[in-house]
């Protein structure tokens, strides 16, 4: 029986995934095998030497520890795509929002007293919120992957020339880009280009306040700016002086802060990206079922700091060693193996960053020792039997 802790409100679609007679769910468990969360964070949780693997029913991992899990060897997934189709839906409300005037329209209507007079007045001063069209405007989309991909597809159909960039786009997010998306050179064509410009890429050390005066130098005056990516992606600041100045006309964001909140221009929506609830479903069902592959078969995919390392399961016994890249480990594994006398049958590994991840596949049960004698070769992290 593995134990399974649920942090947050997991959706019934992700918990219908463990089978009960293997899997004990609890909000409250103390020494979990596995992982599953939302938003709560894990940076000060201690962890126990039990924990396997945590599935982060979403795409942000902020609220966890990932390299510090690493090196522990707790194997740390995400759910990319699960939630592309509402933050996509949220991104194209938002280029609305930011080229008509709907949001202080809405504000001061609702601020009227209630008379016979209010629809000549509206009539009168709707002129105050006129806006642009989003038709024939160019939209510039940085990051194309699952939801910046669905966003410049969709903007297209609404009649906008879109161009894009993302030095890291994979095969898959380039087979469903429409070929209508023009590639940009770099994020500096972004700027110079749009009308419009929308951020999808993850908060990391080197996107971290991308958007800072130097971009805003670049783009056109009165360009929008969409972020439902992560907040610390814009230098608040910056982009205060740049609204000043007319550079930027406006702001909108789902990661209202002091800064943001009650600002002429920004438009504050809260958090609510994913906040759908087919999104919901999804992440969940997505995380629960990356968690089973893995404690059950060993496969990893979707990980955040561990490399995508897939093998499709047969009859044998399976051995996964979570591993530091560097020379001499995976011929260290084999050699530990084939002294205990076993014939590998079937052997993948994969390296990401630092961290590398092997799967060894053997007839036979694994004895104590020869995990005991992985785990003692240099580099290696932590070596587990995978059972099924």
């Amino acid at each position: 029986m593995k134990n399974v802790l649920l942090m947050n409100s997991i959706a019934d679609s992700g918990i219908e995934q463990f089978d009960y007679t293997r899997y004990h769910l609890s909000t409250d468990e103390e020494d979990p095998d596995l992982i599953l969360v939302r938003s709560a964070s894990l940076h000060d949780r201690e962890v126990n030497p039990s924990l396997k693997a945590i599935g982060r029913a979403g795409a942000g991992v902020n609220n966890i520890p990932v390299e510090a899990l690493a090196e522990k060897g707790v194997v740390v997934f995400n759910t990319p795509g699960a939630n592309a189709n509402g933050v996509k839906e949220l991104a194209i409300a938002a280029l609305l929002l930011s080229a008509r005037d709907i949001y202080d329209g809405i504000k001061w209507v609702n601020s009227l007293e209630p008379s016979p007079e209010v629809a000549k007045r509206v009539e009168k001063e709707k002129a105050r919120f006129a806006g642009i069209e989003l038709a024939g405007k160019t939209l510039g989309v940085i990051g194309l992957g699952a939801i910046g991909g669905m966003v410049a597809n969709t903007a297209l159909e609404l009649g906008m020339k879109v161009i894009g960039y993302d030095p890291f786009m994979s095969v898959e997010a380039a087979w469903k880009l429409s070929s209508n998306v023009k590639k940009a050179s770099g994020f500096d064509e972004i700027y110079r280009r749009s009308d419009f410009i929308s951020i999808h890429v993850p908060s990391t050390k080197d996107t971290k306040g991308m958007l800072s005066a130097a971009a805003f130098a670049q783009m056109k005056d009165g360009v929008r700016l969409i972020n439902l990516a992560r907040g610390d992606l814009v230098k608040t600041a910056d982009l205060k002086e740049a609204m000043e100045n007319g550079r930027i006309a406006r702001y909108v964001t789902d990661f209202p802060d002091a800064d943001t909140i009650n600002h002429p221009g920004i438009v504050a929506i809260p958090h609510l990206g994913a906040s759908t609830n087919e999104s919901e479903e999804n992440c969940a069902r997505m995380a629960a079922r990356q968690l089973i592959d893995y404690v059950e078969n060993g496969n990893i995919k979707n990980s955040v700091n561990y490399p995508t390392v897939v093998l499709d399961r047969g009859s044998c016994t399976r051995i996964g060693v979570m591993h530091h890249n560097r020379p001499g480990v995976i011929s260290g594994i084999s050699t530990a193996v084939a002294s205990h006398g076993f014939n590998i049958e079937h052997m993948v590994s994969g390296n990401k960053n630092d961290m590398g991840y092997m799967i060894v596949d053997v007839h036979g049960d694994i004895p104590a020792s020869l995990i005991e004698d992985i785990d003692a070769i240099d580099g290696v992290i932590r070596a587990l039997v995978f059972k099924g």
